[in-house]
């Protein structure tokens, strides 16, 4: 195995490969900053660095634990359902519409070229007639 851990072509290390998520990268830094002339006592700051990265990882374990799995399962049925609804339904009645549009495009075009047709033609010699 390379560099990354991989797991039923699962890769465990890099579990945001198409970056979707990336607006959701929170670090300490980015949360709490102390500007210069305003700085606590560093044992202090290095607690609350410590706390931060602590609890936000224990309360997003916790959280995945008692729900992740369940609300995968939930996306796994919505997502299976909407392929089920392309498939079966929305795929069969786009070629449905296909062909029976097809079919008023002939039969539009019959009608513009029987009816409509011989008027543009007499109008145009008409006109053709007329010259400078």
């Amino acid at each position: 195995m390379a560099d990354s851990k991989k797991t039923n072509g699962l890769d465990l290390l890099n579990r945001d490969p198409n970056n979707i998520n990336t607006h959701l990268e929170c670090n300490f830094e980015d949360v709490l900053a102390e500007p210069d002339g305003t700085h606590s006592i560093d044992c202090v700051w290095k607690l609350s660095f410590t706390c931060f990265n602590l609890w936000k990882n224990l309360c997003y374990k916790i959280q995945t634990l008692l729900c992740g799995i369940c609300i995968a399962a939930e996306w796994g049925c919505e997502f299976a359902y909407i392929s089920f609804v392309h498939i079966w339904c929305f795929a069969p009645m786009f070629r449905l519409l296909d062909l029976n549009c097809g079919c008023m495009k002939r039969m539009y075009g019959m009608c513009i070229k029987c009816c409509l047709e011989p008027c543009c033609e007499a109008t145009g010699l008409i006109f053709h007639m007329f010259k400078k």
